[in-house]
């Protein structure tokens, strides 16, 4: 990508810090810039006391200058009361929309994207890094307002109080100011190489937390503290390394300002002693506005590089949320009145191994089909592609007539459902996990409660009890009969079911089964590991798949009879 592309793609970012917040960040750099003219009208105050002081005549009487003080004042006054009200109004507003956005775009990702990508990344870019670019974008971007219009504010008093000292001046500051400039690249890498190391930390937390269960049951806890403990020396070391290219950036300002006021002092002296006149209150003013045109050449470097390592983080996360995006089609009706038909279907997650093999069949609308083979034959992949988990497919996959690639995500999310082995509980009440947190007709959610089972948990718990983090208040057939219901409620003319019951005990896999069976009016295709005679005989159709090819079709009974792969895989099962 060009770098005019990338600085394009990093402004539709951007610009979301200034969505419906023009209006707090103009009432902001206002403020900024009445604080500078403040900060240099008491520069020109203290020349003019001094100068009173020592009997010079100034063109104001001590009256006159004593209000001007007290105007002074009052403007320091007003502009601080109006940033203590806009600016934390605009960071808030600004990073809260930043993350909103990111959010949305990580929502248009493929249902299947984040089986290929690590969330963790996620988790870490919408926490430490927008904390980041919280602090070294946002708020600096008044820091820099302010200390440029002070530096060429104090630089235009200074010439004119005397042009000769303000051009030393510019001359002993100009070359360690470039040398703190190009060290800017370096902090950028350092903040990239911490955002790096925080998302492997929270990986491992995520994973050490997650997988707590299995850690203790293989007595692994010694190895995980010593994981855990090696990403956090890494995050510690990244930090410090972001921490001295900080100190370098800044000491290099530093040594450049340093370097410029003691350098302007010595030229004073030098032009004192040649006999040009130089008022003490000019010399008091210079020492103010020296400050002022030093301290920029000490941070506005190091602004200006935490600015480009906050946006590197920007297009760092940008790159992310490009993959893995599916290509919208076009709106349809979420109804499905043929079926779904697969035509010559191949399919590999590499490229010279496929996992699916000229597949073609036909689903018809309303009816029931069992999904059996040896692991790894190709079952959870057909459905991954039947919701359009994947678009590299070989051949084509139709709903009535309409090509999957034609239809829009939301017709086709609409139209299908899918409950997997997994899951997942929203630590909220049992009907926001039934709704999805959206208003439905009362009368269709005890309808959807009705059919998937649940009755008797509503009875015993109410509607209003807290299922826990994911679910930890519920157990596994109640999960999966949530699913059911979260798929019933949204009307759902396509029910996919992956190994739902695979975690389950027999009785509570038979019931989940049967709920699924006696569901009327949906195409349902279940993927199943259990060659349950009673259940999979009241599929309309049981597919046997084999090497990624459907080796065998039909009705359980008509299967037994010919004897044939399924035949020996429900004998092995028995």
């Amino acid at each position: 990508m060009s770098k005019a592309a990338i600085q394009k793609r990093r402004r539709t970012y951007t610009k979301q810090f200034y969505r419906g917040n023009s209006f707090a960040f103009l009432i902001t750099v206002f403020v900024t810039i009445l604080l500078v003219c403040g900060n240099l009208m008491i520069s020109w105050l203290c020349q003019v006391l001094v100068d009173i002081s020592t009997g010079a005549d100034v063109g104001f009487t001590l009256v006159e200058v004593m209000l001007l003080c007290i105007g002074c004042v009052g403007v320091f006054i007003l502009g601080m009361g109006l940033s203590y009200v806009t600016k934390p109004r605009f960071i808030a507003r600004a990073i809260g929309q930043y993350r909103e956005h990111v959010f949305e775009k990580l929502a248009q990702k493929g249902i299947s994207a984040f089986s290929g990508e690590n969330t963790s990344f996620y988790i870490s870019a919408l926490s430490n890094d927008a904390n980041t670019i919280e602090t070294d974008y946002l708020s600096n971007i008044f820091l820099l307002i302010d200390d440029i219009l002070l530096f060429f504010g104090s630089f235009a008093l200074m010439l004119w109080y005397s042009p000769l000292l303000t051009a030393m001046a510019v001359i002993l500051a100009l070359l360690p100011v470039v040398a703190s400039l190009l060290a800017g690249n370096r902090v950028a890498r350092a903040e990239k190489l911490v955002s790096d190391k925080n998302e492997a930390y929270t990986s491992t937390l995520t994973d050490s937390l997650s997988g707590f269960a299995v850690v203790k049951a293989f007595r692994a806890e010694a190895a995980m503290c010593r994981l855990f403990g090696q990403r956090v020396r890494e995050v510690t070391e990244a930090k410090t390394l972001r921490r001295k290219t900080l100190i370098i950036v800044q000491s290099m300002g530093l040594i450049a300002g340093l370097i410029a006021q003691l350098g302007v002092f010595v030229a004073g002296a030098a032009m004192a002693l040649n006999g040009q006149a130089i008022s003490a209150g000019t010399l008091i003013a210079f020492v103010n506005l020296m400050n002022f045109v030093v301290n920029p050449i000490g941070t506005v470097p190091q602004y200006l590089a935490q600015r480009k390592a906050a946006c590197a983080l920007i297009d760092k996360l940008a790159d992310a949320l490009d993959e893995n995006v599916r290509e919208e089609g076009k709106k349809q009706k979420a109804d499905l009145s043929n079926g779904i038909h697969v035509e010559d279907l191949s399919f590999g997650y590499e490229e010279g191994k496929p996992v699916l093999q000229h597949v073609n069949y036909t689903f018809g609308a309303g009816k029931s089909y069992a999904i059996v083979g040896a692991s790894g034959c190709g079952k959870s992949t057909l459905l991954n592609l039947l919701m359009a988990a994947h678009s590299n497919y070989e051949g084509a996959i139709r709903y009535d007539e309409t090509d999957l690639k034609d239809i829009q995500s939301e017709s086709l999310y609409d139209m299908v459902s899918i409950v997997q082995q997994n899951v997942f509980i929203f630590n909220a009440s049992i009907r926001d996990n039934i709704t999805m947190f959206t208003a439905f007709p009362a009368k269709e959610v005890e309808q959807a409660i009705h059919l998937s089972g649940l009755s008797d948990l509503i009875r015993e718990r109410g509607e209003d009890y807290l299922c826990g983090e994911n679910g930890s208040g519920l157990s596994g057939g109640e999960k999966q009969r949530i699913s059911i219901a979260r798929s019933l409620l949204k009307k759902s003319q396509v029910l996919l079911v992956d190994e739902a019951t695979a975690a389950l005990d027999h009785r509570t896999a038979h019931q989940v089964t049967s709920a699924i069976l006696g569901l009327q009016g949906l195409t349902r295709i279940v993927v199943t590991h259990a060659l349950d005679a009673n259940l999979l005989k009241q599929f309309d159709c049981v597919l046997t798949l084999k090497n990624g090819c459907i080796a065998e079709e039909g009705s359980f009974d008509e299967l037994m009879d010919k004897k044939g792969y399924f035949y020996s895989l429900y004998m092995v099962s028995q």
